[in-house]
């Protein structure tokens, strides 16, 4: 059993005690290893979780030992530098902001309605994000009874405007050298293509953070019946996929990753209401309800038996 000294005492089982994690751990500075570090630390991680599986609950867990809290936070963290802004960011269709001709009362009651600290102001449409505010600054006029300026937007921050491509570890790092905790994506075309705060990214490690201000998850796709299912654009193709039991829908050549930009691949455009879209699958999309820039609520229609023959063949 191995020996480990300790402020000049020696102790012996403490390596033991402390089980796979710390053997494979002190394994990563072995000469002869050709993996990477980040690839060695996963295998300890699983190698741990193993042990801990295979003991069962009716085993103490050793003093000092990782939680399974700690082990999925550390296990996200080995993975978010693999995340870029497009991954982490609030989508397009989830964004509140505000027009630079709104009122100040407009600006105020989007604030109270939605209990955002941080929204982005924009001219016409969202693709010219032209600043954000902050609550704080509006916070002051109410808290004091002043009368705000006649053009609130002189009161404006500049947010960071980061392309999809960056990666989230460097957004994270222009947060905290900028000192901002508001980005802006673009798309390749210099659009808006969706806005991340501080809080979204230490949520890819930390997991979900909720607070008095978020609401119920709710159903992004709903069935109606008669093979009929009522979706939000925002839903993912893989969960859309695996709700209406079809893998099909979510095999798409073009790098979309939601329901909504599905349709837009679809329709090669931005579909207006009452379009009807067929997949390569059978599967139809009715689009409900958008505007001039997306879609957000989508209806779909499950291919006829006749349809579903087709694709077999």
């Amino acid at each position: 059993m191995p020996e480990i000294t300790r402020n000049g005492e020696t102790q012996q089982g403490d390596a033991d005690s402390s089980g796979g994690l710390w053997n494979a751990i002190r394994s990563l500075f072995e000469a002869n290893n050709i993996t990477s570090f980040r690839e060695q630390l996963e295998e300890a991680i699983d190698e741990h979780e193993d042990e801990q599986s295979t003991a069962g609950r009716s085993e103490e867990k050793a003093a000092g030992d990782m939680s399974p809290v700690e082990l999925t936070m550390l296990r996200n963290l080995l993975h978010f530098s693999e995340n870029d802004a497009d991954d982490v960011a609030i989508p397009r269709g989830e964004i509140i902001a505000i027009r630079a001709d709104a009122s100040w009362d407009q600006m105020v009651a989007l604030f109270a309605e939605h209990g955002h600290s941080r929204m982005p102001v924009f001219r016409e449409q969202l693709d010219d994000v032209i600043g954000m505010m902050h609550i704080k600054d509006v916070f002051t006029f109410l808290a004091e009874k002043r009368d705000p300026p006649e053009d609130w937007t002189t009161l404006m921050r500049q947010p960071l405007y980061v392309p999809q491509a960056r990666g989230a570890l460097d957004v994270l790092a222009d947060m905290r050298s900028r000192r901002v905790h508001l980005a802006i994506v673009v798309d390749e075309f210099s659009g808006t293509d969706g806005i991340i705060t501080i809080e979204d990214l230490v949520e890819e490690i930390v997991g979900d953070i909720e607070d008095e201000h978020d609401d119920a998850p709710v159903e992004l796709v709903v069935p109606i019946g008669d093979g009929m299912w009522d979706a939000d654009a925002r839903a993912e193709l893989d969960d859309v996929a695996e709700r209406i039991g079809d893998p099909r829908i979510a095999e798409v050549e073009e790098s979309v990753d939601t329901l909504g930009g599905l349709a837009f691949i679809l329709a090669e455009q931005v579909p207006q209401p009452g379009a009807m879209l067929t997949h390569p699958s059978g599967w139809r999309i009715e689009v409900l309800a958008g505007d001039e820039t997306h879609v957000t609520r989508l209806r779909l229609h499950a291919p006829s038996e006749r349809e579903d023959d087709k694709s077999a063949d």
